[in-house]
């Protein structure tokens, strides 16, 4: 009997959970099924830039195991566009964790509600609000580092975690 699957942690549940080609009736189109845990892997590593060792650490799985779910989600989406196809967002091995938090304006660091909406600063309000990846005061991922760095990086915050003095 095979050892059952370790929970893949996620951020949380994305509240749009169906994605189709324009034009064409969701009752004409053939559904892909997408597990949260594929969309949050390619989310980590595609979207935000992170490798896979980084990916891995924050869903609590192993490098390989990302590279496996990376590669399913990844052949789900790619087979929707090319060949027209709804993709519906669900099932998977999952558990939500809240997520540290940190804005690149201020580098004020605070841990999320996955739900909490909209998601900005609580010292000064900006919208400018990533996951915390490499520890305090660092954003995203270090300047210049990753596939997806765009305009220098990750943020560089001044340290400030909420409820500590600093020290």
């Amino acid at each position: 009997m095979p050892r059952p699957p370790i929970e893949r942690a996620v951020g949380g549940v994305p509240r749009v959970t169906l994605f189709k080609p324009a034009g064409v009736p969701g009752r004409d189109l053939e559904q892909l099924s997408l597990a949260v845990d594929e969309l949050e892997a390619i989310r980590l590593v595609d979207l935000e830039g992170l490798s896979h060792e980084q990916a891995a650490a924050a869903m609590g799985i192993s490098r390989q195991t990302v590279g496996r779910v990376l590669e399913r989600g990844r052949a789900t989406v790619a087979e929707a566009l090319v060949d027209g196809k709804a993709i519906l967002i669900a099932g998977g091995q999952y558990r939500i964790e809240p997520r540290q938090l940190c804005c690149a304006a201020c580098g004020e660091v605070w841990t999320s509600d996955p739900d909490a909406t909209p998601l900005t600063c609580p010292s000064c309000d900006s919208p400018d609000v990533r996951i915390c990846w490499g520890g305090v005061g660092r954003c995203g991922r270090p300047r210049g580092e990753g596939r997806g760095a765009r305009g220098g990086g990750g943020c560089q915050g001044r340290g400030r975690r909420r409820g500590h003095d600093g020290s």
